[in-house]
């Protein structure tokens, strides 16, 4: 099976400033991220990575210096030319900032960058969600700076909680022009009945919008093992409400890397649709990514 990963990091601390890791303690989804205080470039990624077919990935941005978001560019700008990954990228960009104008136009002019991400504002719990709140998807000045993705050639990476995808849906309805991709399966991190059931009715909010896809990634719970029997039906689920056209696998290596190895992540997500046909099967590692960031096949795979 031939495999994009639609979602992967690089970085190097000796270069590199993040300060997410190195700034102070990170505790997170997953619990203590110390273990990712190291360099991990293409060199690590391919010993992943091992012998799955890799024709192509997906750099998003790792949170480099908010101050510099052009800096990150240049960087995988040089390790491209260097080791041929990644594929194509994602750029850092804040779309509520007054130089956004400026940052959308020079990545709109690096013909790998595909889009950007930004991380809207987010409640911490679902009854806390304020709509039109500062920061939010539904502030004029972060709509004002979404407004400028579309002529600039970007589409759009959006990690929210699933309580903020209404948010999301009524953007792609604004800006129906503008390929929005939701991050990590929309953060199922509630697996009760209740937390299930509002993912479940976020998701199919989201996916009315023909302008919206899901990258399936980041499933892992903390402290617990990465496994078919837990994660599966989420992976199914999303498949049935977006459709096998609209939906991509993803490792979100190395941060994933604390739940789970990348054969365990992409095995695991085989067993959960050898059922399908081929040709989804293929849409779902491959076609969609190649499709969704524009990324040209090798010849002969």
């Amino acid at each position: 099976m031939r495999i994009i990963d639609a979602h992967q990091h690089f970085w190097d601390l000796e270069a590199n400033y993040l300060p997410w890791l190195t700034d102070k303690p990170v505790n997170f989804r997953y619990g203590n991220y110390d273990a990712l205080k190291r360099n991990y470039l293409p060199s690590d990624y391919r010993e992943d990575a091992g012998n799955y077919a890799l024709v192509g990935s997906v750099f998003i941005e790792a949170e480099w210096n908010p101050a510099d978001p052009s800096g990150e560019v240049a960087w995988v700008e040089a390790l491209r030319a260097k080791e041929a990954l990644p594929s194509v990228m994602v750029a850092q960009a804040w779309l509520d900032r007054d130089d956004v104008e400026q940052v959308l136009a020079a990545h709109g002019q690096k013909p790998f960058v595909r889009g950007v991400r930004h991380k809207p504002k987010a409640a911490a719990r679902p009854d806390n969600v304020v709509i039109g709140g500062p920061g939010s998807m539904g502030d004029p000045a972060f709509r004002r700076g979404f407004g400028m993705l579309q002529p600039n050639g970007l589409s759009f990476d959006l990690q929210t909680p699933w309580w903020h995808l209404a948010e999301a849906a009524d953007l792609a309805e604004a800006f129906p022009e503008t390929q929005i991709i939701i991050n990590h399966t929309g953060l199922p991190s509630d697996r009760s009945d209740a937390g299930l059931h509002g993912w479940r009715m976020a998701m199919r909010r989201a996916a009315q919008c023909p302008n919206i896809a899901v990258k399936i990634s980041g499933l892992g719970q903390k402290g617990e093992p990465w496994t078919v029997d837990a994660n599966g039906p989420i992976v199914r689920e999303t498949i049935e409400i977006f459709g096998s056209d609209r939906a991509m696998f993803a490792s979100n290596f190395p941060v994933d890397s604390l739940v789970a190895g990348f054969s365990t992540i992409f095995e695991g997500f085989r067993q959960c649709v050898q059922d399908l046909p081929v040709a989804d099967q293929g849409a779902l590692f491959c076609d969609n990514a190649a499709r969704l960031y524009r990324i040209d096949l090798p010849e002969g795979n």
